[in-house]
């Protein structure tokens, strides 16, 4: 076993003698920054070596950030700009996490790159506002805003039903006219969601009124009620769906949550979805409400993720000093006489183990994967890293499909709403307008890439009446193929077709399909009744230990890579606690509260305490 370390410290964290932090002096010499990240990235093979040197920010103070996705990313940048030496490790040999792209091996020809592929599509929702900020600041030439002038819309939703019924076909372009203050009155609110819920749905009226105030009940909810009664209460049971036909459990319980963050409205907080996916993603969204600046609802990337996104990052990255550690697999977290003492770790797969050391250790692995580095000593030290053995994770995995014909479907996000494996799909090569799809990947021969999740493994599916763990790789394909058809191909049209299908990719986290024991190391964190109260906060009661994550608690409070960048940013206020540094802190952005409602807020709060039920609750 060995030791290593980066440099000692140079200067003591904090402002530049003229009083200006390192941020700003990045900021106001863009042009210097926006150089340095046009340059092309440092050799990976040296990045990679676990050096014993390292460079050394303006501060000096050297910080171990444990996983290279987004979290992990987002808190190295923050560091960096901040004049710390920063070491990213990461399992991979690639960074990003589960937002990263996977070439598909031996799939180029004729100077063409590998066809690309991902562990599932990247949906950039318009409330999220932490991570285009973050997004700006990633300089990419010919890009006036960096990476986030890489970000376009889709301005349609399509919720494909199967057996010959009626698709609904939404537009999602924001209100021209949003309400003016005073108009949004719970009146109004509700008047809006009963227009809405009755465009092409065969839901009944009386339970598309009864929704529409369950929605009511929610809004005007104080936040204790919210904490401490509807986290304890399914957003099946919230909304009645047991007793509701059909229709309403398919359209507004399962297609609200399974189908698009991978939890079950059977056992999914009512908090969590009606905060989250009703408020901020589709009221607000709509509305033009606590956006991302004048971002529509939904957003994409304009190339594939790691083309767009995480190679610039890199390379920017790379250009503030920050340090890449790929292949390396987090062992433990040692901890003694108090604090972290260091991070054993290894090669990927196994080999000989060393310990690395810094002044500080932010741990941004997934949660599933980081509560197995923390040993009993450091759990002992603060209790809620205990308490996170009880968060859940599910599979929500993406099989993307290489397609002979240009297939757009709509201009935007697919929800196949009858579909047992909750299937959701985009078909990403009409964003790609910088690529010729067929010039520029594989050989020439694929036109179009229909990128489809699957949010639900456990439920039999079409052909087979299997499970997706029960099916091999390949009858999983052709099963999420033929629910795919089923939503797509209505009688007297036909989407897809057999004959354009050229090939697949899934994946390769996903493994033992078909076998005893499937394994996905790739998972998403769910959000059961009572999630809320075992997610951690970012500081720790260990004093130089930090985490970053989508399973700590933050506003956003939802298993996304905002709420990645956002438990990032509250690591790196921690840590400049702890330090006593002057410099910025990190802005947090928080979900958009209509001013309008917080009266009914206030008097919710009150009937609380009185013990008596929401005044729109009318059981």
């Amino acid at each position: 076993m060995t030791t290593e370390h980066t440099q000692e410290p140079q200067e003591k964290t904090g402002r530049a003698p003229s009083g200006h932090t390192r941020r700003r002096f990045l900021t106001a010499t863009g042009g210097v920054a926006f150089a340095a990240g046009a340059l092309g990235t440092a050799s990976t093979a040296s990045a990679a070596a676990l050096s014993s040197s390292g460079s050394s920010g303006s501060s000096g103070r050297r910080v171990a950030v444990l996983g290279g996705g987004v979290s992990g990313l987002s808190a190295a940048h923050e560091l960096a700009e901040r004049g710390y030496a920063v070491t990213v490790y990461e399992y991979y040999d690639a960074l990003g996490g589960k937002a990263r792209s996977m070439p598909v091996p031996g799939t180029a020809s004729g100077g063409r790159a590998d066809l690309p592929a991902e562990h599932g599509f990247r949906f950039f929702p318009g409330f999220y506002r932490n991570l285009p900020d973050t997004m700006r600041r990633i300089p990419v030439p010919g890009n006036a805003n960096g990476v986030h002038d890489n970000l376009v819309s889709g301005t349609e939703a399509l919720f494909a039903r199967a057996g010959g019924r009626p698709d609904l076909h939404f537009p999602l372009r924001r209100a021209t006219t949003p309400p003016r203050p005073g108009d949004l009155t719970p009146g109004w609110i509700r008047d809006q969601l009963l227009s809405v819920l009755d465009l092409g749905t065969r839901l009944p009226a009386h339970e598309v009124a009864y929704f529409a105030d369950r929605l009511l009940v929610h809004l005007t909810s104080c936040d204790a009620r919210r904490e401490q009664v509807w986290e304890k209460v399914a957003w099946w049971d919230f909304i009645r769906a047991e007793e509701m036909s059909e229709e309403y459990r398919t359209v507004l319980g399962v297609g609200q949550t399974r189908n698009l963050v991978a939890t079950r409205a059977e056992v999914a907080s009512t908090r969590t979805v009606g905060r989250v996916i009703i408020e901020a993603l589709l009221l607000w969204g709509l509305l033009g409400r606590g956006m991302d600046g004048d971002a529509d609802i939904d957003r994409v990337l304009n190339a594939p993720t790691s083309e767009a996104w995480i190679d610039p990052w890199e390379t920017h990255l790379r250009s503030l000093g920050v340090e890449f550690a790929l292949g390396t697999q987090v062992r433990e977290v040692l901890y003694d006489a108090g604090r972290v003492s260091g991070v054993r770790v290894s090669a990927r797969g196994g080999g000989d183990e060393r310990t690395v050391t810094a002044d500080h250790y932010i741990c941004a692995l997934p949660v599933e994967h980081a509560r197995t580095t923390w040993g009993p000593a450091l759990r002992a030290a603060d209790p809620q890293l205990a308490r996170c053995d009880a968060l859940q994770t599910d599979w929500m995995t993406g099989v993307m499909f290489y397609l002979r014909t240009p297939t757009p479907v709509v201009h935007g996000h697919i929800n196949c709403l009858d579909s047992p494996w909750s299937v959701t799909a985009v078909g990403q090569v009409q964003f790609w307008d910088g690529r010729d799809f067929s010039r520029d990947y594989g050989d020439g021969r694929a036109h179009d890439c229909l990128s489809a999740i699957i949010s639900e493994w456990d439920k039999p599916g079409i052909l087979y009446g299997k499970t997706a763990k029960e099916c091999t790789k390949e009858e999983v394909v052709a099963e999420l193929w033929a629910q795919l058809k089923d939503g797509l191909n209505d009688a007297g049209k036909t989407t897809l077709r057999d004959e354009d299908r050229l090939g697949w990719f899934m994946d390769p986290a996903v493994t033992g399909l078909g076998g005893p024991d499937p394994q996905n190391r790739e998972q998403l964190l769910i959000h059961p009744t009572g999630t809320l109260y075992n997610r951690p906060t970012a500081r720790t009661k260990v004093p130089n230990f930090y985490l970053a994550g989508d399973y700590v608690r933050t506003d956003v409070d939802l298993a996304t890579m905002e709420g990645a960048n956002e438990s990032a940013r509250l690591a790196v206020n921690a840590l400049l606690d702890a330090d006593n540094s002057d410099a910025d802190r990190c802005e947090i952005r928080e979900l958009y509260r209509p001013p309008e409602l917080e009266p009914l807020k206030r008097i919710d709060e009150v009937r609380y305490r009185l013990g008596l039920p929401n005044t729109f609750d009318l059981g």
